[in-house]
């Protein structure tokens, strides 16, 4: 079974000025666990996914063609 691929755009790297920078739309991944506890899994600038605040972002909605060149660059 196939997941929807989903964006956020990061609206803040407080605390984590190393790993995320601001304004830049980043993958999520399904984490349900982390979800219940206020976090997002996120695809970050070491091309890892790790946990972080999910206030730090804002879920955003993208037009197809968007979507496929964010997953081709993956």
């Amino acid at each position: 079974m196939r997941t929807k691929t989903r964006y956020v755009l990061c609206l803040s790297n407080r605390g984590y000025r190393a790993s995320l920078e601001p304004r830049k739309i980043y993958r999520t991944l399904n984490d349900a666990v982390a979800a219940r506890h206020g976090l997002v899994r996120i695809v970050d600038e070491s091309g890892e996914d790790y946990l972080y605040p999910k206030d730090r972002f804002a879920a955003i909605s993208l037009p197809p063609a968007v979507r496929r060149a964010l997953s081709a660059s993956t």
